[in-house]
């Protein structure tokens, strides 16, 4: 893993907290990062990667609550569970983090590109995503959002 540094962190962190705002209109509360190994949840999860200047992963982890709620509000009618409309809005998602993300590194002379999400839902493993910064972000006391950050 590369040195993960503020630097590398925070471009994410404003971009998810800014998008999150914008888009669902929910204020988020950042946690304690923590090194994470592996990924093992019962999740909804977004992975991106990151090429250009910056290699890795970005595994946007979100448990049911939050996945419903950010897509209740994303289309704009309650959802109870993610099928495929409001799995295309929750991957949307994803992708307008990294992309805030992206222009965020642009204005601090890195140039890097995002690939198109996965979206993986329920039970899973993943056992060879490399070591990550995971940052949690909360709201409502019972929603919450993992950015696990990998950068080589």
């Amino acid at each position: 893993m590369g040195d993960l540094n503020a630097d590398f962190v925070n471009p994410f962190l404003l971009s998810a907290t800014k998008i999150l705002k914008d888009m669902c209109f929910v204020d988020t509360k950042i946690g304690k990062p923590y090194i994470r190994d592996n990924i093992d949840n019962d999740s909804v999860i977004i992975m991106l990667g990151i090429t250009g200047q910056l290699r890795g992963q970005v595994v946007i982890l979100l448990n049911q609550l939050a996945a419903c709620d950010l897509a209740s509000k994303m289309i704009m009618m309650p959802v109870s569970e993610i099928d495929e409309l409001s799995g295309s809005a929750i991957c949307e998602l994803g992708n307008m983090i990294l992309g805030n993300a992206a222009t965020v590194f642009s204005t601090k002379g890195l140039a890097i590109d995002i690939t198109p999400p996965s979206l993986c839902i329920g039970k899973m493993a993943f056992m060879n995503v490399s070591k990550s910064i995971c940052v949690p972000l909360s709201y409502d006391d019972d929603k919450v959002i993992e950015l696990n950050i990998g950068i080589v």
